[in-house]
């Protein structure tokens, strides 16, 4: 099977957010799942990716190329590499006018141009080299035109006569809203980008709608997130045609990539350790102490927060109560993370009004983020919405349990410890309310006096499998459906 997949972000090169994990991650599960799988990805090369430093050789071959985009020819040039550790190639979309900007995202003008330019280069590349895959896989508003360039802009090509299209939506509040002369640069019919048209959504021309509208299958991260967007409040608009594509759409759960989150290897630790052996856990839990300059007895538990600071993580949930619930009960909040002023300040001021139990930094470090999931006891992630989450899948590999609202990924990940006493894996409410979050982080707080229950739901999130070669087989499945219908 042939896969050709097209990414805005991808790992170990840039990132953003979840998405760059996914594309670092599936595409090498993908070709480990089977000797018959091979896999190309595009991506854009943007002026922060070192070429060199990465192994990339530029496609002498193909020289300078040019993308049609409505009445103008873009130039751009290829560069080519693998994968690091895997036999997946990788082609980056040379074009400084359009990816040499200070950020990956912007709100300039020509946006959706820029990533219509992606879309044709990577068609384009595959004619150049003869590359007729079996399938496009699209992800996110960026590339989600895709699945409608095949069935209407390159509709001539007999290469792409059986090639059939994947979208995955990472973030469905993200639609790629445009101007309808983009339908026409892309090659598309502009009747359908028009109101009334099947591409037209909150009074302009929606990139990621006509992905949904006209891809073979579409897959989000999460099975709970895929019913969650075919209701009005989760559904942004889109919840009717998703609601009407509703047999064609899968959830399925982002991996976790385990040679970098793995508590038994991992290289920012103070001592590694496994649900065979904690001992290595505590060492990691007074380093964290030590590191903050806080200090804690076992029987103290230590609360951790690492996340953009932003409405949709649920703060708004935890903020109204934290202060009198830490002039009440003994336990560490540690917090790793940047974003909204406001919320950069709340989580500053608390750490100054508690010294002794408050510690906090605004900004991001690699390095520290598994060094708090390692030597946290218990993992705040109250978010709003979640179309999958990780950091819930790392804490449970870390042993330490997570707090969570029971929406998207996080509902399909964490088993609440009340609830279920023999299967739980964290703790998880129901109701977006500050006055629940509250009862459920005394919960937490009061669970962790019973070391043997903590312990118990330890080892059981230790032992989960969020592996990416479990996902992997999940897409092969949603591609043979593709693939069958054709």
């Amino acid at each position: 099977m042939n896969i050709c997949f097209v990414t805005s972000e991808c790992v170990p090169y840039v990132k953003t957010g979840g998405l760059a994990d996914v594309a670092g991650a599936l595409p090498p599960a993908l070709c480990r799942a089977s000797p018959d799988v091979h896999v190309k990805v595009f991506l854009p090369l943007y002026a922060r990716i070192p070429v060199f430093d990465h192994g990339f050789v530029h496609a002498d071959d193909l020289g300078e190329l040019s993308a049609r985009l409505g009445d103008e020819d873009i130039p751009y040039h290829v560069w080519y590499g693998h994968l690091p550790d895997s036999e997946v190639e990788i082609y980056l979309i040379d074009c400084p006018r359009f990816f040499h900007r200070g950020m990956l995202y912007t709100d300039h003008f020509d946006e959706a141009r820029r990533f219509i330019l992606l879309q044709k280069a990577a068609i384009e590349v595959m004619q150049r080299y003869a590359f007729s895959p079996d399938i496009v896989h699209a992800n996110d508003w960026q590339t989600a035109l895709l699945p409608a360039m095949l069935r209407h802009a390159y509709a001539w090509d007999d290469r792409f006569a059986r090639t059939r299209s994947v979208l995955t939506i990472h973030n469905l509040a993200y639609q790629g809203l445009t101007n309808p002369h983009y339908a026409y640069e892309a090659g598309l019919p502009v009747e359908h980008a028009l109101s009334g048209g099947n591409y037209h959504h909150d009074g302009a021309f929606s990139c990621l709608r006509a992905g949904l509208v006209e891809a073979d299958q579409i897959t989000t991260v999460s099975p709970t997130y895929a019913s969650e967007i075919q209701q009005p409040h989760l559904g942004c608009g889109l919840d009717g045609v998703l609601s009407a594509r509703r047999s064609a759409l899968t959830g399925i759960l982002n991996g976790v990539d385990t040679a970098h989150w793995n508590p038994g290897t991992d290289v920012h630790l103070a001592a590694n350790y496994d649900a065979t052996d904690l001992h290595g856990k505590t060492i990691c839990r007074n380093a964290l102490l030590s590191e903050f300059s806080l200090s804690a007895p076992p029987d103290v538990p230590i609360l951790a927060v690492v996340s953009r600071l932003a409405d949709q993580k649920g703060f708004d949930l935890l903020v109204p109560d934290l202060e009198q619930v830490l002039r009440t009960r003994d336990f560490r909040l540690i917090v790793l993370g940047s974003g909204t002023p406001w919320l950069e300040g709340y989580f500053r001021g608390l750490s100054g009004l508690f010294p002794d139990k408050v510690a906090a930094f605004i900004g991001y470090d690699e390095g520290l983020s598994h060094r708090i999931e390692a030597g946290a006891d218990a993992f705040l992630m109250p978010s709003r919405y979640e179309p999958c989450g990780l950091n819930q899948m790392y804490s449970m590999l870390y042993g330490t349990l997570p707090v969570v609202h029971h929406t998207g990924g996080l509902a399909d990940t964490v088993t609440d410890l009340h609830e279920y006493p023999a299967q739980g894996t964290g703790f998880s409410f129901h109701d977006a309310r500050p006055d629940v979050m509250t009862a459920t982080l005394h919960r937490a707080i009061d669970t962790f006096s019973q070391q043997d229950i903590w312990r118990a739901a330890m080892q059981r999130g230790m032992q989960k499998d969020f592996s990416w070669d479990r996902a992997a087989a999940a897409y092969l499945d949603v591609y043979r459906r593709a693939l069958d219908g054709r």
